[in-house]
């Protein structure tokens, strides 16, 4: 049955932070459109909702269709509707932000990306529409969530030392933090399991590999239970 709507409707876009880890700096992927507008500008990744699929369908599509990332963590940020945002029509865009670990992801543009690349949260280019404003909450958002649930594991890979796990809050946190304070803290939380297993190929003393413990941490949640630093 057709039906005619009062008033018009603004188009629904999505649009992805997504966050890695390297030895120095917090990273940020970026496409570099290939349409207008802004083309040739480098944005996140993102797009347009299409009618038979949800929200966090459309993020995890565009996510795959313009960097080839797929399979990570993703959660919904903030919605931004300001009126002029988008030169072309009215367009409203649902936020997320993800994390991923560089290792074993390949990125590659695809669509309407002439090129996907990682760059260093504190070496940014001018972003195209509203995407700065976007990548600053959701910087925000992720420096508020550490200090509460372990999502800063996703940035690690499966196996790390105490030293990269204190590396990883340091960065996102952008500030020193005392050693022997957050290891005592880190491990008297039981969300840690200790491998038998050391580093390899590094020129320092080899240490011991921990893994995160999630089934530990989701009882400890279920109980109330701060992560903060």
């Amino acid at each position: 049955m057709d039906y005619s709507y009062q008033f018009a409707r603004p188009a629904l876009t999505v649009d992805v932070a997504v966050f890695a880890l390297d030895e120095h700096d917090l990273q940020v992927m970026l496409i570099e459109r290939d349409l207008t507008p802004f083309a040739g500008s480098w944005a996140l990744p993102g797009g347009f909702v299409r009618i038979g699929e949800t929200l966090d369908q459309a993020a995890a599509r565009e996510l795959q269709e313009e960097t080839g990332l797929g399979g990570i963590y993703l959660e919904q940020l903030y919605t931004f509707g300001q009126i002029d945002r988008d030169p072309r029509e009215r367009v409203v865009t649902v936020a997320y932000y993800a994390l991923v670990n560089l290792a074993g992801h390949n990125v590659k543009a695809s669509t309407d990306a002439r090129n996907a690349a990682w760059f260093s949260i504190n070496d940014l280019p001018k972003l195209a529409f509203d995407h700065r404003q976007i990548l600053d909450i959701a910087l925000e958002r992720l420096r508020g969530k550490v200090r509460y649930q372990p999502i800063g594991f996703e940035l690690l890979p499966e196996k790390f030392t105490l030293r990269q796990l204190q590396h990883l809050y340091e960065i996102i946190l952008d500030r020193p933090l005392d050693k022997r304070n957050f290891r005592k803290k880190v491990q008297s939380m039981g969300i840690l399991k200790e491998t038998n297993e050391i580093e390899t190929d590094v020129a320092h003393r080899a240490a011991r590999l921990f893994r995160f413990d999630k089934k530990a941490y989701d009882r400890l949640a279920k109980r109330g239970f701060n992560f903060e630093i």
